[in-house]
């Protein structure tokens, strides 16, 4: 009983996991710009007390979704131990924008870039070193089209991935058939046209996926 913490740490505690579970659930439905006023409202607090907790939107957004793509995570490290690079690549991104299809907070931080959130950082990167290796393994193997680059693929990702809760208006499983379409345009083939246009630098990169974000701090 003496490690009990006091009443009023237990309900700061206690509203701190209601927000965060209301975030969560407000955010799946709304995406990442949904107004703050109405999580505090689910979660049965005030806006002084959300602001107390989560000073900025990019806090709440961290502590929501720092454990909250480990599926993501774990489809990653299969994808990266799989024998065929294109298998083991198109496993991965039916994962990944399964997850897109099911929680527009989770397609907000997938398909683009909020600042200050340190646990998108690292989705982000865990992201990309796992297409880097898939491609470079597929262009080894002779699968992938030896000109694309790792920018270019995210690029198409994120601009698809957005497409997708209205695509779930219409059909469930309606992105599939874009995904696949995508995916058949990586595939290496004789005689192949170069591309156009030089690629994206990873600099240009984060600048569109800011650009494209729905919540941009002042």
């Amino acid at each position: 009983m003496g490690d009990r913490p006091p009443a009023g740490r237990r309900d700061a505690l206690r509203n701190r996991k209601l927000l965060t579970d209301k975030a969560r659930e407000v955010f799946a439905e709304q995406g990442l710009n949904a107004p703050l006023d109405e999580i505090a409202r689910r979660a049965g607090v005030g806006n002084a007390t959300l602001y107390r907790h989560f000073p900025t939107r990019a806090a709440l957004v961290d502590e929501v979704f720092r454990d909250g793509l480990t599926e993501t995570t774990a489809a990653g490290e299969r994808a990266r131990t799989a024998e065929d690079a294109w298998t083991g690549l198109t496993e991965y991104l039916q994962t990944v924008f399964a997850g897109l299809a099911a929680d527009r907070g989770t397609n907000d931080l997938m398909t683009t870039n909020v600042e200050g959130v340190a646990s998108l950082e690292a989705i982000h990167a865990h992201n990309r070193t796992t297409i880097h290796g898939l491609l470079q393994r597929g262009q080894e193997q002779g699968t992938i089209r030896s000109d694309l680059t790792v920018e270019d693929l995210l690029l198409a990702l994120a601009a698809l991935g957005r497409a997708v809760p209205a695509l779930t208006t219409v059909t469930p499983d309606a992105w599939l058939r874009p995904l696949t379409l995508l995916l058949d345009g990586l595939r290496a083939r004789p005689a192949t046209p170069p591309l156009p246009a030089p690629a994206l630098t990873s600099a240009q990169l984060r600048a569109v996926l800011l650009n494209l974000s729905p919540y941009r701090q002042r």
